[in-house]
């Protein structure tokens, strides 16, 4: 049994990873997924509320709300495969929860990429504005509030997405197959 999450800013090369897992065939559990149920759920829409809804939670059911929330999923991809990708760690509380959950099978990757590079990535993807207008600077101040950046100090494998998308690509791949 292995659960490798990711942490890292937007644009950073989380969703890639992740991408990169599932051409694997290895199970994805998106922690962001649980914000979009919980938007829906208040009759709100995710992609202009998501990180209200983050904060929401965070207040309402401590710093580990949503990791909580993710680990029945988690545990379902376990039944079906050797292997989970956990894809959206946001704090060193989190990353709390997954070591105490799976102990030596918990592997953190940290993926990281300047602030210029991640920016024009987003634009890329036509996604600037990422929240109702919220600026990528504004996002990464939010992230960082939570304790992102403690838990990428805490990453057992850094990745610097610095590269060609090829050369992420199969830096990926060895860290699935290590």
């Amino acid at each position: 049994m292995r659960v490798i999450a990711t942490v890292g800013l937007a644009g950073s090369g989380k969703g890639e990873f992740a991408a990169v897992a599932e051409r694997a065939d290895v199970p994805v559990v998106t922690m962001g997924d649980v914000i979009r149920a919980e938007c829906r759920d208040r009759g709100l829409d995710p992609a202009n509320h998501h990180g209200e809804v983050a904060s929401a939670l965070r207040e309402e059911n401590g710093p580990t709300a949503i990791a909580e929330a993710s680990l029945p999923h988690i545990e379902a991809a376990l039944e079906k495969s050797d292997t989970v990708v956990v894809d959206g760690i946001r704090s060193d509380a989190e990353v709390d929860v997954f070591e105490e959950r799976f102990g030596e099978a918990f592997t953190l990757v940290g993926v990281e990429a300047p602030f210029e590079l991640r920016k024009a990535r987003i634009t890329e993807r036509g996604r600037d504005n990422v929240e109702g207008g919220e600026s990528l600077a504004a996002r990464d101040e939010r992230e960082l509030g939570f304790g992102l950046g403690a838990a990428l100090e805490r990453a057992d494998v850094t990745i610097e997405n610095t590269g060609t998308l090829a050369a992420f690509r199969e830096r990926v791949r060895e860290v699935l197959e290590a």
